[in-house]
């Protein structure tokens, strides 16, 4: 059973508004779970690249999606460095001050050497898991991948060891000269809603929907 925490390191410390820094499982679990998007950075020929795609979490690893053609999935045979990262927005804190503006927020950072999925056995499941945290239980509502497909895929896989995450709640923080002024300040809440399925336009009409 691993710890209930994250261990800090240097590069999981926040040098800004440390305090903020939350290393609990639960918390970065939930984060990682709810974001529809990750985004990677690694070195490419010594320039930095961020390359955005879909992720899934498996217990204590993260499963990232790409195209065997990509350079994420050329270097990961023998390991890459790469640092992760997922955002959700939770509302637009609206101050007094334009300095003071803000946003609501939970993100994970994570760090750490991501690896090719080589055994296809993991591969199919990795991928059953990326489809399924997309859309919950999609992957045995749809045609599981061809082989043809399978090898225009790849999956990387990444430890989840040095990680934290790191939240803003609250209302907006202004300065005690402008409490009393003219200017509406508060929070504009922000959420993710699925809307309604649209039937593709050549789905068959005795189609149930997902």
């Amino acid at each position: 059973m691993p710890a209930s925490e994250y261990p800090p390191t240097p590069r999981t410390t926040p040098v800004r508004l440390a305090e903020r820094a939350r290393y609990d499982r639960e918390t970065v679990h939930a984060v990682l779970d709810e974001a529809l998007i990750c985004h990677v950075a690694h070195v490419r020929n010594g320039v930095p690249v961020v390359i955005p795609t879909i992720h899934a979490r498996d217990g204590e690893r993260l499963y990232l999606h790409g195209s065997t053609g990509s350079t994420l999935a050329r270097s990961g045979g023998d390991g890459i460095e790469v640092c992760l990262a997922v955002t959700v927005i939770d509302g637009i804190v609206l101050a007094r001050s334009a300095f003071h503006h803000s946003m609501n927020y939970r993100s994970v950072v994570a760090h750490g050497v991501a690896r090719l999925v080589t055994d296809p056995a993991e591969r199919r499941h990795a991928l059953d898991v990326v489809v399924d945290h997309v859309r919950s239980g999609r992957s045995a509502d749809c045609r599981p991948p061809s082989n043809k497909e399978l090898a225009a895929t790849s999956v990387l896989v990444l430890d989840l060891n040095e990680v934290s995450a790191k939240c803003r709640t609250g209302d907006p923080v202004d300065e005690p000269e402008d409490l009393s002024g003219p200017w509406w300040a508060g929070v504009v809440p922000v959420g993710t809603v699925l809307g309604q399925p649209e039937p593709a336009a050549d789905l068959a009409p005795d189609v149930s929907g997902p």
